[in-house]
């Protein structure tokens, strides 16, 4: 048994101790269930409860999630487009977020692949000092996807 400030109580009856705790208006905590004998410790447990979430909260804070953005992109996409586009990925790879780029085909442009393999070729080039290429382009269905992350 363990009191409220952390001194050592001794071994005591499990109902001696729920009434020690309850006139010092404290909680009986089991703290090591598997020990011989169990060791309970007299503590406030809603306080306890509430300075866990505190730590839990505060390590989540510093913690930086990463998302995966996607950027959609066809065979015919014109130059200019073409360049809005990869400063929006260069600006999601400077937030440190991953970037998924997809170049969709529609019906007789599947006959023209190497138009859209042009496109992701020039947009690997102008990612270059940017970012890494992490899944290489390839087809899935009608669409040619990679995804780059940003630069460690």
């Amino acid at each position: 048994m363990i009191g409220p400030d952390g001194e050592q109580l001794g071994i005591m009856p499990t109902p001696d101790a729920f009434r020690q705790a309850q006139e010092m208006g404290y909680d009986l905590v089991e703290v090591a269930p598997t020990s011989q004998p169990p060791v309970c410790r007299i503590m406030d447990y809603g306080k306890y409860k509430y300075e866990l979430s505190k730590k839990e909260h505060q390590s989540r804070r510093h913690q930086k999630s990463t998302q995966v953005k996607e950027i959609k992109l066809r065979p015919r996409t014109d130059k200019h487009d073409l360049e809005i586009k990869i400063r929006q990925i260069k600006g999601f790879l400077a937030e440190g977020n991953k970037t998924k780029v997809t170049l969709t085909f529609r019906g007789r442009e599947m006959a023209n692949q190497e138009m859209g393999r042009a496109v992701i070729n020039t947009v690997i080039e102008q990612l270059a000092d940017s970012g890494t290429i992490e899944y290489a382009p390839r087809m899935e269905g009608r669409s040619l996807i990679m995804i780059v992350a940003p630069k460690s």
